[in-house]
């Protein structure tokens, strides 16, 4: 058969990537990663797959961030045994992450099924009370356990552990074949610790087609990671559009901002920064670059919680790659843990520490997760410090719609948090040039390497209006052709 490319997410959105590639005698997918943001979400990750997992050979994978891989492990419990190759700092935090979206799963599933439970007692009660019968029955119990949302989790810690089994590992740059009519490469995304675009050849033709992932792509001269590696040629072009309709801010100007808000709220209004991020990537990023301005003096002697056990562990493992960070992050890491003029960073293990840092009233800076405040004990900071003045939230990274994190962007009034209304009275500050994706000018300065242009071109993980945005500029800047967005369920022939 000829070889196929089909889009099943992270087409017009920027969660739940997943590309299906078939091609003569093989099928293998890139990313399989969990939707985010809203009901519909979890029961778009619900749903049935749209292939058969078993007849899957490999899986490929670009980084570990939830959205590219948070579906691993129902794949595999759905009958996927194959391996999943990425780079080693991949499979290190990818491990780490999977392990903590399972324990979430397991948690909110946990807590559902009691929720549920006080729900249906209490509603069985009432219409015992008004209807005094016995015509209640079991098809009325069921139909309350219906709409009461008790679910199962969406897999277990036993499904995490049997996928992180399957994980390979590879070096960048140095070709291998996952099968054997397919060859691949990964180089540096420079987007997290390990990050990879990937670049496959597959049969076909006189000679095989070369396929090109971008995979989420960094912006030039961030901190922590190396820039992306340019590549030349591919026949076949899947790149990311995250910020592809805008340019973020300088880093000196992001830098400046993110003095002036934590000067404003530490020491002149005495509250509490909390900070919403990623616990892979962003939060290692921000302890660089507050090391890097305490170094300079430009902060005043500070506390900053992080209260992640996941980005304690990716912390743990980004130290344990040296050899793939920038010599800015190398040194600002051997700085910080010999002087550290007086910047003083606590990380927060057990739910205890977590609790005790709603205690400090002032002086904090509070690093927590999820990064776009749809679960994790960051909404705990959010309930504690948003109806405070004195405090800030600054936002660091891209919210996507439907989240908790984008209805403060927006600039909402009020939040629900753990069934209450809390009014937002806090300042809320987007500093957008922290972003570990590429903006415009990044993403087509990467395009420009190719030499001569794609035959075709995808533009995708970016919301809709987003990414034809930006595969509108590709086209007038770079005068390319054949360059499209891409739509979950979009099948197009390769070659």
């Amino acid at each position: 058969m000829s070889a196929s490319l089909t889009f099943l997410g992270g087409a017009g959105e920027v969660t739940g990537s997943c590309a299906l590639v078939e091609a003569e005698g093989v099928r293998f997918l890139v990313d399989c990663g969990l939707f985010q943001g809203g009901r519909e979400a979890e029961s778009r990750n619900r749903r049935r797959f749209a292939f058969e997992p078993a007849s899957l050979d490999f899986v490929l994978l670009s980084h570990a961030h939830i959205d590219h891989s948070g579906l691993l492990p129902r794949l595999a419990a759905a009958g996927f045994g194959g391996p999943v190759h990425a780079t080693a700092a991949t499979v290190d935090l990818a491990a780490v992450m999977l392990r903590d979206a399972a324990h979430i799963q397991q948690k909110e599933a946990e807590w559902a099924a009691k929720a549920s439970g006080r729900s249906r007692r209490a509603r069985a009660a009432s219409w015992k009370a008004r209807h005094a019968s016995h015509h209640e029955g079991v098809s009325a119990h069921g139909d309350e356990r219906a709409r009461s949302g008790s679910e199962p989790p969406l897999y277990t810690m036993a499904d995490a552990e049997a996928v992180i089994a399957q994980f390979e590992r590879h070096p960048y740059v140095q070709a291998f074949r996952p099968h054997p009519a397919v060859e691949v490469t990964l180089h540096d995304a420079g987007h997290i610790l390990g990050s990879a675009i990937v670049d496959i050849r597959l049969p076909g033709g006189a000679r095989p087609h070369r396929l090109v992932f971008s995979g989420d792509l960094g912006q030039p001269g961030h901190p922590v990671v190396r820039d992306a590696t340019l590549l030349e040629a591919a026949d076949t072009l899947v790149v990311e559009s995250t910020y592809g309709n805008r340019l973020h801010r300088s880093l000196a100007d992001t830098l400046d901002e993110l003095v002036a808000v934590l000067q404003a709220t530490l020491a002149h209004r005495r509250g509490n920064v909390v900070i919403p991020s990623f616990a892979v990537g962003r939060t290692q990023d921000l302890l660089v670059l507050l090391a890097q301005l305490a170094r300079e003096g430009r902060l005043p002697p500070m506390d900053v919680y992080v209260d992640s056990p996941l980005a304690m562990a990716a912390t743990r493992i980004t130290l344990e790659h040296l050899a793939l960070l920038d010599e800015q992050a190398v040194a600002l890491a051997r700085w910080l843990q010999s002087d550290g003029h007086g910047l003083r960073i606590h990380f927060s293990e057990s739910v205890e520490d977590s609790v005790a840092i709603n205690a400090q009233r002032g002086g904090a800076v509070i690093i927590s997760a999820s990064g776009m405040c749809d679960a994790g004990r960051i909404r705990h900071h959010l309930r504690h410090n948003l109806p405070r003045p004195e405090c800030a939230v600054v936002f660091a990274s891209f919210q996507a719609q439907g989240t908790l994190g984008r209805r403060l962007v927006d600039g909402a009034q009020s939040v629900r948090l753990f069934g209450d209304t809390v009014p937002v009275r806090a300042s809320v500050h987007t500093i957008g040039g922290l972003s570990a994706h590429a903006d415009q000018a990044a993403l087509l300065a990467w395009l420009g390497g190719f030499t001569p242009p794609p035959g075709q071109t995808w533009v995708a993980h970016g919301e809709a209006g987003t990414a034809a945005v930006f595969a509108q500029a590709v086209r007038d800047r770079l005068g390319w052709s054949g360059v499209d967005t891409a739509r979950e369920g979009l099948r197009v022939a390769l070659g």
